[in-house]
């Protein structure tokens, strides 16, 4: 036989679309040539695969080999069709069963001696091979990951040799038996608890607020406050992601990372440096992968030092912060990562950080113009996508040293996790997802709360987005409260949580 046909799986974005392997040996001088829009990583395979043949002790067939990967128009990149490739030509060659392979797929790079290496992205494959019904034969260092797809049968290999000796019959690869899953969430929860953090009642109030709600909160302050201690707990807040929830994280961590499941089913907590740049941020590149928002998804995105970051790379944020996904647009493919993240910020309130600390009145420096230009960093739009701007104070004498106070971030979670539960049962959402027309629905207004929102949007000079925005916490707040109706103080509440709108004016 001089054909051979096999299935593997591309990546494109968190999908794996199906790459069918032809392998065919004909008479002419020696070569070998792959076609099919493969990449660089792909073409490069040819030495890898050549290797790999010899030192597994099999022959590499001097005769003319064409390697096809279709469908032609998609492109393939990366190590993951080298396994598949070798066997191919072993089978074209007639040193393996061509009988065995129909109801099976292939993944794995291969090493120069035969031995697989792992690739990124199996996890988003076995999902799709477990809809065909088929199996998985993969690197044993994916294995695990890939066992995450229950619907699929995974068969875990460390070598070519021990691959073709399964398909050979020789000697069967055992599947992959799915491990309990792991309680890193648990430990992660307790390594960052809330009654660490001393004082800021009004902060841990806010944190609560916005985790119940999944609204996005902008913490400012003086160093050294507590702004950092606090994000870091915002995740011990937030209840058990679901299943699903949990396997769409997996997926997105799979395209970046060699151990996905390191954290697996925690929620996921991403705090890019602020000399970030733009792609990182969102995502990209010639082959698009995801960027820190995405790795976030349904998880935390941690903004230390909001002002530092370079404007035009802020800017990216507006428009995944309101419809919780990226489309990364190439010459060859869009590419759609999911980004629907909780995102907390922290920032001074001028380039030196101590103005209006009454505890270091003295050490501000900052002139008017300064601490203006210092917050010009951050534009409009954004500053109006973000619900609650929360200022963190210095501690009064003493409180630094008293015991812990205050309720744990489990005792927290109880009421977060009832609030979101009553959200969904509602309108199948969180808070800060409503829409224009569902928020008028579900929080109609009286005439009284009318006149408190006009005279605040004219006080404060906010947009009707930031309005919206108002209504929608202050909606969060009654569900914490356990209040079917929206209530006047609701909205007190909420409007004390745009803090920053009333700092604006520099010479206060």
């Amino acid at each position: 036989m001089s054909l051979a046909t096999l299935h593997s799986r591309a990546r494109l974005g968190v999908q794996a679309p199906p790459v069918t392997v032809e392998v065919h040996l004909s008479n002419g001088l020696p070569a070998l040539n792959i076609v099919g829009m493969a990449e660089t990583a792909v073409k490069e395979s040819k030495d890898r695969v050549r290797s790999a043949i010899i030192n597994s002790q099999f022959d590499f067939p001097s005769r003319r080999i064409t390697i096809n990967l279709a469908p032609a128009d998609l492109p393939k990149g990366g190590g993951q069709f080298d396994l598949p490739i070798a066997l191919g030509i072993l089978i074209a060659s007639g040193q393996l069963p061509a009988d065995t392979c129909d109801s099976v797929e292939f993944l794995g790079e291969l090493a120069l001696n035969g031995d697989l290496r792992p690739v990124p992205g199996c996890l988003p494959a076995a999902l799709a091979v477990g809809q065909l019904g088929r199996a998985l034969i993969c690197p044993e260092t994916n294995a695990k990951e890939a066992c995450l797809s229950e619907s699929t049968r995974v068969l875990g290999g460390l070598s070519l040799l021990q691959v073709a000796a399964h398909l050979s019959g020789e000697k069967p690869i055992e599947p992959v038996l799915a491990g309990e899953g792991s309680s890193t969430s648990e430990l992660g929860r307790s390594a960052a608890d809330l009654r660490d953090v001393k004082g800021q009642a009004q902060a841990k109030r806010a944190l609560e607020v916005a985790a119940a709600g999944n609204h996005h909160l902008l913490l400012f302050g003086p160093p050294g406050t507590g702004k950092s201690m606090l994000a870091s707990r915002l995740p011990g807040l937030l209840p058990e992601l679901e299943k699903s929830e949990a396997i769409e994280v997996a997926c997105i961590q799979s395209l970046t990372r060699s151990t996905p499941l390191a954290d697996y089913p925690a929620r996921p907590f991403a705090a890019p440096h602020h000399t970030a740049s733009a792609v990182s941020l969102v995502g990209g590149g010639s082959d698009p992968k995801p960027g820190e928002i995405s790795l976030a998804h349904q998880g935390v995105l941690f903004l230390d030092e909001l002002p530092e970051f370079q404007r035009r790379v802020l800017e990216v944020l507006r428009e995944p912060l309101e419809c919780g996904a990226i489309r990364i647009s190439r010459a060859s493919a869009q590419v759609d990562f999911p980004a629907r993240f909780q995102l907390v910020a922290a920032m001074n309130p001028c380039p030196c950080g101590y103005h209006n600390d009454p505890t270091r009145k003295q050490r501000c420096q900052c002139s008017a113009n300064d601490i203006q230009r210092y917050r010009n960093r951050i534009s409009g739009p954004l500053l109006d996508r973000i619900d609650l701007h929360v200022p963190v104070l210095p501690l009064e004498k003493g409180e630094l040293y008293s015991p812990a106070q205050g309720e744990s971030s489990s005792q927290v979670r109880i009421r977060v996790t009832e609030a979101r539960l009553k959200q969904f049962q509602r309108q199948g959402c969180c808070n800060a997802q409503l829409s224009p027309r569902q928020l008028q629905q579900l929080c109609p207004l009286n005439e009284r709360q009318q006149q408190i929102l006009e005279h605040a949007m004219l006080t404060l000079g906010f947009s009707a987005r930031g309005l919206h925005r108002v209504i929608k916490v202050a909606r969060t707040i009654a569900d914490l409260n356990d209040d079917e109706q929206l209530a006047e103080r609701h909205l007190i509440e909420a409007l004390n949580y745009r803090n920053l709108d009333r700092q604006m004016d520099t010479s206060a």
